[in-house]
This record gives C-alpha cells, sequence and structure tokens, in this order.
C-alpha cells in the first residue's frame, strides 16, 4: 500500500543566530598593549590582562580608600579564625591565571582561604585554574570600577565560588554616582552567580554585617567583635575547634586559668592566716601574694601558715621568698 504524501511544502529545519558573548568591560581602567615578554617585569595595577590580544586594563593608582577594605578584612577574618582555633589565609591582591593557552589574567583585591592546611595553594607567582585550588572567598572594592559590567562575569565563566563586591560608604572623588555604597555576596550555582544575603563561606555572616564591619573606625564596635565571635564559633562547631587550639587565644586562656587557680589558693590562705592570726596579718599576706603564681610558692606560703607562731614571723617568711629562687 502506498504511503500518502505529506501535504504542504517540507519543513526546513529552524535557524538560529548565536550572539557572540559581550566583551567585558573595565571602567576606570585603561586599555593597553602589553606583550606577553613584558608581562612578568611589568609593576602595573592589572584589573586583567587578555591573552589573546595581549591587551593589559590598567586601574588607577591605588589608594587608601581602595586599599582599607581589603586590609580591614584580613583583620576581621583573623578574629574569627582565632576563635575558630584554625589559621585563615590571605593572598591580598594575587594573579589569576588561567591554565589553558593563550591564558588570561586577573587580580583580585583580597583573596581568602578557609583551608590552608588542606588546600592546594597557589604557588610563589600566581594561583592557577586546574592546578591550584580556588580561594573561598575574593574580594573586589569598587571604587572607580564597577566589576559588575566585565570582571563578575570572568570570575563566574571561571568558577570561582564566592565572590564579594564592595562599594565603600566612603567615597573616592571619581566613583561612578551608580556605585552605591554595601555589600554584595555573589555564590556560584549551577554555573551561574546568585545574589545571597549571607556567605556560604562564613555561614551567617551577613553582607550588612560584613559592609559594616569593613566601614567601622579602627576600633570595632560591640556589635561587630560579637558577630565575629558568633561566626568563628560556628565554624569552630563544624570543625571540632575552638579558642584553645589557637595558638594565641589557647596561650593566653591557659595563663588566665592559672591565675585564677592562683587567686583561688592565694585567698584560701590569706582566710586560715585570719582564723589563725588576725585580719590585719590577712591583708599583709594577700599584698605578698597578690602577684603569686609560682604553685611552689603558694605552697611554702601555706606551710609557713602552720609553722609561724605569730602573724610577723609569717610576713617576714613570706616576705622573704620574694628573692630570685636559685
Amino acid at each position: 500500500m502506498a504511503k500518502a504524501k505529506t501535504a504542504g511544502r517540507t519543513r526546513r529545519p529552524a535557524t538560529y543566530t548565536v550572539r557572540p558573548k559581550p566583551a567585558p568591560e573595565f571602567p576606570g581602567c585603561t586599555p593597553v598593549h602589553l606583550p606577553r615578554a613584558d608581562l612578568e617585569d611589568s609593576d602595573q595595577r592589572l584589573e586583567y590582562w587578555d591573552g589573546r590580544t595581549e591587551t593589559a586594563w590598567i586601574c588607577e593608582p591605588t589608594t587608601p580608600y581602595h586599599e582599607h577594605p581589603s586590609g580591614r578584612l584580613v583583620r576581621l577574618t583573623e578574629r574569627i579564625a582565632q576563635v575558630r582555633g584554625a589559621p585563615i589565609e590571605s593572598y591580598r591582591s594575587m594573579d589569576l591565571r588561567q591554565r589553558d593557552w593563550p591564558h588570561s589574567i586577573m587580580q583580585a583585591d583580597e583573596s581568602l582561604y578557609l583551608h590552608p592546611d588542606r588546600a592546594r595553594l597557589p604557588g610563589p607567582k600566581a594561583m592557577v585554574l586546574g592546578v591550584d585550588d580556588f580561594p573561598d572567598v575574593v574580594l573586589e572594592v569598587d571604587h572607580t570600577t564597577d566589576v559588575r559590567r566585565g570582571k563578575l562575569g570572568l570570575y563566574e565563566e571561571w568558577g570561582f565560588p564566592e565572590v564579594w563586591v564592595e562599594v565603600p560608604d566612603k567615597p573616592a572623588p571619581s566613583r561612578p554616582r551608580r556605585l552605591q555604597p554595601g555589600l554584595t555576596i555573589y555564590l556560584l550555582q549551577d554555573g551561574a552567580y546568585r545574589t545571597a544575603p549571607e556567605s556560604r563561606a562564613f555561614p551567617g555572616w551577613t553582607a550588612a554585617e560584613i559592609h559594616a564591619a569593613l566601614n567601622e573606625p579602627p576600633t570595632l564596635s560591640a556589635r561587630t567583635t560579637a558577630v565575629l565571635e558568633r561566626v568563628g564559633a560556628v565554624l569552630g562547631e563544624r570543625e571540632g575547634t575552638g579558642p584553645d587550639h589557637d595558638p594565641l587565644l589557647g596561650s593566653h586562656r591557659r595563663r588566665e586559668f592559672e591565675r585564677g587557680v592562683a587567686r583561688g589558693r592565694a585567698e584560701e590562705l590569706c582566710r586560715l592566716a585570719a582564723r589563725k592570726f588576725d585580719a590585719a596579718t590577712a591583708r599583709q599576706l594577700a599584698a605578698l601574694l597578690e602577684q603569686a603564681s609560682d604553685p611552689d610558692r603558694l605552697t611554702q606560703a601555706g606551710l609557713a601558715i602552720i609553722d609561724c607562731e605569730t602573724g610577723a614571723e609569717l610576713l617576714h617568711r613570706v616576705a622573704g621568698n620574694d628573692a630570685p629562687r636559685t
């Protein structure tokens, strides 16, 4: 049986026009030709270097307005690291390089690794995609630039997991009016960035809290200090660490514990002296033992209370122990 012919014209396959992605823009930067051979010797601050065209986008010289937020972030995360009991490594404005030829280069304002003990850290020259681990957080500070018009798209394309874009409260004279103060957190999800109210790397640390902390006076407020302690405690609870694991805080806490034990022993000795002798002797003994932290010194004072017949004899013996021990 013959097949019926399809009525009408033959349907042609649909065609689509694929438009090329717009070239990234780098507002506030000047494009210059920078040959690959001259790249290593260049001391200019590069926003981006395109390996295909050997074009570098050079930004304005850095100023305190630009550098302050990234320096402050290092200070803030150091507090978090101490509470957590594990270090956080900062790599400042290092080069971020593609591995495949012709590779391109970006420079971040700040790069943070939360687990430097188990991460594949950057080498002496750059963080290389496919060789080194991504930073857990990259910070970009927008004063005369606007990373959302170009650089943010490259971070997304290269696969950086979390980018913070900070527009400080104090504006630079040449800041574009469209940039409003605040911090925006971009998290990579299914290959694309989504804005988020809080960090994924630092759980519970909100964009508003980070921005406030980056723009505070040199002395951190009680509110920011409490936030840093909260975030550090959450990270520590996840990893089974805490302040005692931090070399500085751990040493300080141990010394304070020993001092507390010593003060408790000294107070008990003074109560014994008051019962055996009188309140005046106890007060003078307390003054002698006020700075005592040596367990042997306190033990000798306890034996003196037992052996001595008078308060004067006790104070003489305890005061004699102030001489350096040999």
